[in-house]
Protein backbone atom coordinates (compact mmCIF):
# COMPACT_ATOMS: atom_id res chain seq x y z
CA UNK A 1 0.00 0.00 0.00
CA UNK A 2 1.58 3.26 -0.90
CA UNK A 3 2.03 5.89 2.13
CA UNK A 4 0.52 9.47 0.79
CA UNK A 5 0.03 12.79 1.97
CA UNK A 6 -3.80 12.15 2.91
CA UNK A 7 -2.43 9.03 5.03
CA UNK A 8 -0.20 10.85 6.92
CA UNK A 9 -2.98 13.72 7.53
CA UNK A 10 -5.27 10.65 8.70
CA UNK A 11 -3.17 8.82 11.14
CA UNK A 12 -2.27 12.65 12.27
CA UNK A 13 -6.06 12.74 13.27
CA UNK A 14 -6.10 9.40 14.99
CA UNK A 15 -3.37 10.56 17.30
CA UNK A 16 -4.94 13.75 17.95
CA UNK A 17 -8.11 11.87 19.30
CA UNK A 18 -6.55 9.50 20.96
CA UNK A 19 -4.27 11.86 22.85
CA UNK A 20 -6.62 13.92 23.67
CA UNK A 21 -8.54 11.42 25.30
CA UNK A 22 -5.09 10.06 27.19
CA UNK A 23 -4.57 13.38 28.64
CA UNK A 24 -8.15 13.45 30.05
CA UNK A 25 -8.76 10.18 31.01
CA UNK A 26 -8.93 8.65 34.49
CA UNK A 27 -6.01 7.62 35.54
CA UNK A 28 -3.13 8.24 32.94
CA UNK A 29 -4.36 11.74 32.74
CA UNK A 30 -3.37 12.75 36.67
CA UNK A 31 -0.56 15.04 36.88
CA UNK A 32 1.38 12.60 38.42
CA UNK A 33 2.09 11.13 35.18
CA UNK A 34 4.49 13.67 33.36
CA UNK A 35 3.28 14.50 29.90
CA UNK A 36 6.05 12.56 28.11
CA UNK A 37 4.34 9.55 29.18
CA UNK A 38 0.98 10.39 28.24
CA UNK A 39 2.01 11.44 24.98
CA UNK A 40 4.18 8.54 24.63
CA UNK A 41 0.61 6.48 25.46
CA UNK A 42 -0.99 7.99 23.16
CA UNK A 43 1.51 7.37 19.96
CA UNK A 44 1.65 4.07 20.89
CA UNK A 45 -2.36 3.28 20.98
CA UNK A 46 -2.53 5.11 18.22
CA UNK A 47 -0.02 2.86 16.26
CA UNK A 48 -2.43 0.07 17.16
CA UNK A 49 -5.32 1.42 16.23
CA UNK A 50 -4.42 2.52 12.49
CA UNK A 51 -3.58 -0.99 11.86
CA UNK A 52 -7.89 -1.78 12.09
CA UNK A 53 -9.23 1.52 11.14
CA UNK A 54 -10.19 1.95 7.61
CA UNK A 55 -8.67 5.10 6.38
CA UNK A 56 -11.38 7.57 4.65
CA UNK A 57 -11.15 10.59 2.68
CA UNK A 58 -11.19 13.66 4.11
CA UNK A 59 -13.53 15.93 3.38
CA UNK A 60 -12.12 19.38 4.13
CA UNK A 61 -11.06 22.90 2.02
CA UNK A 62 -7.54 24.74 3.08
CA UNK A 63 -5.78 24.69 5.91
CA UNK A 64 -9.22 25.78 7.90
CA UNK A 65 -10.88 23.09 7.11
CA UNK A 66 -8.06 20.88 8.10
CA UNK A 67 -8.02 22.56 11.59
CA UNK A 68 -11.54 21.91 12.09
CA UNK A 69 -11.23 18.34 11.72
CA UNK A 70 -8.14 18.59 14.48
CA UNK A 71 -10.38 20.72 16.34
CA UNK A 72 -13.28 18.14 16.58
CA UNK A 73 -11.14 15.74 17.18
CA UNK A 74 -9.81 16.86 20.29
CA UNK A 75 -12.86 17.55 21.58
CA UNK A 76 -14.10 14.23 20.91
CA UNK A 77 -10.83 12.52 22.76
CA UNK A 78 -10.96 15.69 25.98
CA UNK A 79 -15.09 14.86 26.10
CA UNK A 80 -15.00 11.48 26.43
CA UNK A 81 -11.75 11.65 28.73
CA UNK A 82 -13.82 13.83 31.20
CA UNK A 83 -16.63 11.93 31.42
CA UNK A 84 -14.46 9.44 32.42
CA UNK A 85 -12.28 11.01 34.69
CA UNK A 86 -15.76 12.60 36.47
CA UNK A 87 -17.00 9.30 37.05
CA UNK A 88 -14.04 8.67 39.31
CA UNK A 89 -14.96 12.04 41.68
CA UNK A 90 -18.31 10.88 42.07
CA UNK A 91 -17.35 9.75 45.10
CA UNK A 92 -14.94 12.77 45.69
CA UNK A 93 -18.15 15.01 45.36
CA UNK A 94 -19.90 12.25 48.18
CA UNK A 95 -17.13 12.76 50.77
CA UNK A 96 -17.13 16.35 50.52
CA UNK A 97 -20.73 16.30 51.23
CA UNK A 98 -19.98 13.78 53.92
CA UNK A 99 -16.78 15.99 55.75
CA UNK A 100 -19.31 19.31 55.23
CA UNK A 101 -22.10 17.32 57.81
CA UNK A 102 -18.87 15.78 59.96
CA UNK A 103 -17.54 19.41 60.67
CA UNK A 104 -14.19 18.44 58.38
CA UNK A 105 -14.75 20.34 55.95
CA UNK A 106 -11.81 22.48 56.76
CA UNK A 107 -9.63 19.91 57.04
CA UNK A 108 -8.54 19.32 53.87
CA UNK A 109 -5.61 18.08 52.28
CA UNK A 110 -3.57 18.26 49.44
CA UNK A 111 -4.10 16.00 46.30
CA UNK A 112 -1.13 15.36 43.96
CA UNK A 113 -3.56 13.56 40.93
CA UNK A 114 -5.28 16.84 40.57
CA UNK A 115 -3.20 19.33 42.03
CA UNK A 116 -6.35 21.15 44.08
CA UNK A 117 -7.72 20.91 47.65
CA UNK A 118 -9.98 17.97 48.21
CA UNK A 119 -11.43 16.54 51.93
CA UNK A 120 -10.14 13.75 53.53
CA UNK A 121 -12.72 11.60 52.98
CA UNK A 122 -13.08 12.44 49.32
CA UNK A 123 -9.82 11.87 48.98
CA UNK A 124 -9.92 8.87 50.96
CA UNK A 125 -12.51 7.08 48.49
CA UNK A 126 -11.14 8.40 45.35
CA UNK A 127 -7.80 6.69 46.20
CA UNK A 128 -9.93 3.40 46.92
CA UNK A 129 -11.85 3.77 43.75
CA UNK A 130 -8.53 4.01 41.93
CA UNK A 131 -7.12 0.78 43.34
CA UNK A 132 -10.58 -1.48 42.93
CA UNK A 133 -10.07 0.21 38.62
CA UNK A 134 -6.55 -1.30 39.12
CA UNK A 135 -7.19 -4.72 40.55
CA UNK A 136 -10.03 -5.27 38.34
CA UNK A 137 -8.17 -4.13 35.15
CA UNK A 138 -10.46 -1.50 34.55
CA UNK A 139 -7.77 0.53 33.23
CA UNK A 140 -7.68 -1.41 29.80
CA UNK A 141 -11.44 -1.29 29.56
CA UNK A 142 -10.60 2.88 29.57
CA UNK A 143 -8.05 2.42 26.69
CA UNK A 144 -10.70 0.46 24.73
CA UNK A 145 -13.32 3.21 25.06
CA UNK A 146 -10.98 5.11 22.98
CA UNK A 147 -10.12 2.64 20.13
CA UNK A 148 -14.23 1.64 19.83
CA UNK A 149 -14.88 5.02 19.13
CA UNK A 150 -13.32 4.75 15.26
CA UNK A 151 -16.23 1.22 15.02
CA UNK A 152 -19.00 3.85 15.84
CA UNK A 153 -17.81 7.12 14.07
CA UNK A 154 -14.68 7.40 11.99
CA UNK A 155 -12.21 10.03 11.57
CA UNK A 156 -14.17 13.17 11.19
CA UNK A 157 -17.41 11.91 11.19
CA UNK A 158 -18.00 13.12 14.70
CA UNK A 159 -21.52 15.20 15.12
CA UNK A 160 -21.96 17.66 17.67
CA UNK A 161 -26.35 18.25 17.57
CA UNK A 162 -28.42 18.60 20.50
CA UNK A 163 -28.03 14.73 22.03
CA UNK A 164 -24.40 15.49 22.57
CA UNK A 165 -25.89 18.69 24.85
CA UNK A 166 -29.03 16.18 26.37
CA UNK A 167 -26.54 13.30 27.56
CA UNK A 168 -23.58 15.94 29.25
CA UNK A 169 -26.99 17.71 31.22
CA UNK A 170 -28.35 14.27 32.20
CA UNK A 171 -24.71 13.28 33.09
CA UNK A 172 -24.25 16.53 35.42
CA UNK A 173 -28.20 15.53 36.99
CA UNK A 174 -26.86 12.25 37.81
CA UNK A 175 -23.30 12.75 39.24
CA UNK A 176 -25.39 14.85 41.77
CA UNK A 177 -28.01 12.39 42.12
CA UNK A 178 -25.44 9.13 42.76
CA UNK A 179 -23.18 12.03 44.97
CA UNK A 180 -26.02 12.24 47.32
CA UNK A 181 -27.18 8.84 47.57
CA UNK A 182 -23.81 7.71 48.40
CA UNK A 183 -23.77 10.05 51.50
CA UNK A 184 -27.64 9.15 52.56
CA UNK A 185 -26.26 7.42 55.66
CA UNK A 186 -24.32 10.14 56.67
CA UNK A 187 -26.91 12.67 56.12
CA UNK A 188 -29.37 10.52 57.96
CA UNK A 189 -27.36 9.58 61.20
CA UNK A 190 -26.66 13.34 61.64
CA UNK A 191 -29.85 14.46 61.33
CA UNK A 192 -30.84 12.23 64.31
CA UNK A 193 -27.79 13.74 66.32
CA UNK A 194 -28.83 17.04 65.65
CA UNK A 195 -32.55 16.49 66.75
CA UNK A 196 -30.87 14.71 70.06
CA UNK A 197 -28.56 17.68 70.36
CA UNK A 198 -31.58 20.22 70.08
CA UNK A 199 -33.50 18.57 72.58
CA UNK A 200 -30.66 18.10 74.82
CA UNK A 201 -29.95 22.18 74.73
CA UNK A 202 -33.03 22.46 75.80
CA UNK A 203 -33.24 20.11 78.44
CA UNK A 204 -30.24 20.86 79.81
CA UNK A 205 -29.19 24.96 79.07
CA UNK A 206 -26.07 24.92 80.68
CA UNK A 207 -24.20 22.27 78.78
CA UNK A 208 -22.17 23.74 75.68
CA UNK A 209 -23.98 22.18 72.68
CA UNK A 210 -21.53 23.79 69.96
CA UNK A 211 -18.43 21.89 71.97
CA UNK A 212 -19.81 18.88 72.64
CA UNK A 213 -21.20 18.79 69.11
CA UNK A 214 -18.62 18.53 67.15
CA UNK A 215 -16.88 16.22 69.05
CA UNK A 216 -20.22 13.87 69.00
CA UNK A 217 -20.15 14.12 65.34
CA UNK A 218 -16.56 13.45 64.19
CA UNK A 219 -16.93 10.07 66.23
CA UNK A 220 -20.09 9.26 64.60
CA UNK A 221 -18.95 10.28 61.61
CA UNK A 222 -15.81 7.99 62.28
CA UNK A 223 -17.93 5.05 62.75
CA UNK A 224 -20.32 5.84 59.79
CA UNK A 225 -16.92 5.85 57.45
CA UNK A 226 -15.78 2.28 58.71
CA UNK A 227 -19.13 0.79 58.34
CA UNK A 228 -19.51 2.43 54.77
CA UNK A 229 -15.59 1.18 53.42
CA UNK A 230 -16.89 -2.29 53.43
CA UNK A 231 -19.03 -1.51 50.59
CA UNK A 232 -16.53 0.57 48.43
CA UNK A 233 -16.36 -2.58 46.36
CA UNK A 234 -19.90 -1.97 45.53
CA UNK A 235 -19.79 1.59 44.83
CA UNK A 236 -16.74 1.12 42.78
CA UNK A 237 -18.49 -1.38 40.77
CA UNK A 238 -21.62 1.23 40.23
CA UNK A 239 -18.91 4.11 39.37
CA UNK A 240 -17.44 1.74 36.81
CA UNK A 241 -20.95 0.83 34.92
CA UNK A 242 -22.30 4.38 35.04
CA UNK A 243 -18.14 5.10 33.28
CA UNK A 244 -19.50 2.49 30.59
CA UNK A 245 -23.20 3.47 30.18
CA UNK A 246 -21.98 7.60 29.82
CA UNK A 247 -19.31 5.73 27.50
CA UNK A 248 -22.10 4.18 25.25
CA UNK A 249 -24.40 7.40 25.61
CA UNK A 250 -21.94 9.52 24.06
CA UNK A 251 -20.70 7.27 20.99
CA UNK A 252 -24.75 7.45 20.16
CA UNK A 253 -24.66 11.17 20.40
CA UNK A 254 -21.32 11.48 18.07
CA UNK A 255 -22.52 8.73 15.79
CA UNK A 256 -24.19 10.76 12.99
CA UNK A 257 -27.91 9.33 12.05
Amino acid sequence: MSFTVEHVEFYLLVLIRITSFVIGAPIFGYQTIPMKIRLAIGMVLSLAAIQTVPVIELNYVGIFGFSTLVLKEMIVGLTIGFMCNMCTYIVSFAGQLMDMEMGLSMASVFDPLTNIQVSISGNLYVYLVMLMMLVSNMHYKILQAILDTFTYFNVGQAVFDGNLQETVIEFIVNFFLVGFRIVLPVFACMLVINVVLGVLSRAIPQMNMFVVGIQIKVLVGIVILLIIVPTIPTIANFVFETMQDIVVKLYNSFTPT
